[in-house]
């Protein structure tokens, strides 16, 4: 972190759908210029003048040119702030500046980036250089993979208490959702299957669920491609979309703690099979709106998500446990978990070292709270 920034977040890409949200919670919560100090970037002078008026913003809210193609503007930025916050995606086509310039300079990062063969490459391309200046990279910071990550960790701190340690195997199922994937996310998963179709052997880092733990390999993790039965919901289970990235992500956490989860740590993901359930992400994949686009303010207030997380111990004895969200995962959600996460990092866990790092790893039980306390997430222990 940059001890001696006039910033403590720069929310870079204000000017896009999701950015603006995040600025949107930012100048509701916190104004400007008081317990957080930030400040909105993006391309236009006029658009972001646009912006703040459109949500509200103080008029003295800072605002700061900066363009992913012209280094020395991201420079400028990335030197005034203790975190750079990016919702400018794909991250695989306008991050990779970014995260280097972070790196170099000591500053915090942050994305919402579901792009795993662009995160396995700027760990092996930056984490040294973090580590040495003190930037902490923290990816994925939004619906993917914060709720499903905090809810691993959740269920084995539930786990801990109830069943006296952490257990081998946990289940992450999407009970319900209402609301669909992001124009970014979309945008993000066409840059991948291009990249995929450029350098064919990405497709093996893509199925692989240790592909962000180098030097690492855990056990067979289930493939969760099929529909089956799941006694411990008594519900069909069928392959839920976002697990490709989740179960990447919940394992580099446990590599990042240590192995606090054991190195025989298995996970899977899958959805609930009901034709009664809300709208699922894939439906609403093959309709998603462009990046920029998104639903309306009443849409995302309909949204919602509800996780179940089931915890085996090695004798059979059971957690579960669930983590909510009361707004659309895509967008309403993910504005203010990475919102808040940013804040969390800077202002609560300026003592995590530089690195390139999962939100659960570096903030753990201080994120958990914070996200129940000011972005609608709820942690409750079923069972």
């Amino acid at each position: 972190m940059n001890p001696a920034a006039e910033f403590d977040i720069i929310v870079y890409g204000a000017t896009g759908f999701t950015g603006r949200l995040v600025a949107e919670h930012l100048a509701h919560r916190y104004g400007v210029g008081g317990e957080v100090k930030w400040a909105m970037a993006g391309r236009s002078l006029e658009k972001l003048q646009a912006v703040r008026d459109e949500i509200g913003a103080p008029k003295d809210t800072p605002l700061i040119v900066a363009d992913a193609g012209d280094a020395a503007s991201v420079k400028a930025m990335v030197d005034r702030t203790k975190a750079v916050l990016t919702t400018v995606g794909p991250y695989q086509l306008y991050g990779s500046d970014l995260v280097a310039a972070c790196a170099a300079a000591g500053t915090d990062y942050l994305d919402l980036s579901g792009e795993p063969n662009w995160m396995a490459e700027m760990i092996g391309a930056h984490e040294a250089a973090a580590k040495q200046s003190g930037a902490r990279i923290v990816f994925s910071c939004g619906f993917d993979s914060i709720p499903f990550e905090l809810g691993v960790l959740f269920t084995q701190s539930t786990a801990k208490a109830k069943l006296g340690g952490v257990v081998p195997r946990v289940k992450g199922r999407m009970r319900a959702l209402r609301g669909g994937l992001s124009g970014g996310t979309a945008a993000s998963g066409r840059a991948t299957m291009a990249a995929i179709q450029k350098d064919p052997s990405l497709m093996a880092l893509m199925v692989d669920p240790f592909a962000l733990t180098p030097g690492f390999k855990g056990p067979e993790q289930p493939r969760g491609d099929k529909v089956e039965h799941d006694p411990d919901l008594d519900a069909d289970v069928g392959p839920f979309m976002m697990a490709a990235i989740n179960t990447k992500n919940v394992h580099r956490s446990n590599l990042l703690q240590g192995h606090a989860y054991g190195t025989d740590f298995v996970y899977d993901e899958m959805s609930v099979v009901d034709p009664n359930t809300p709208a699922s992400f894939e439906a609403a994949a093959g309709a998603g709106p462009q990046p920029g686009e998104g639903p309306s303010k009443e849409e995302r207030e309909a949204g919602f998500y509800d996780i179940a997380f089931i915890g085996i111990a090695k004798d059979g004895a059971k957690v579960r446990v669930a983590v909510k969200g009361d707004k659309d995962p895509g967008y309403g959600s993910t504005s203010k978990i990475i919102a808040e996460t940013a804040i969390c990092l800077v202002k609560e866990t300026p003592d995590v070292p530089g690195g390139v790092w999962t939100p659960g790893a570096a903030m753990g039980e201080k994120l958990i709270d914070r996200l129940h306390k000011n972005a609608g997430l709820t942690f409750e222990v079923e069972a």
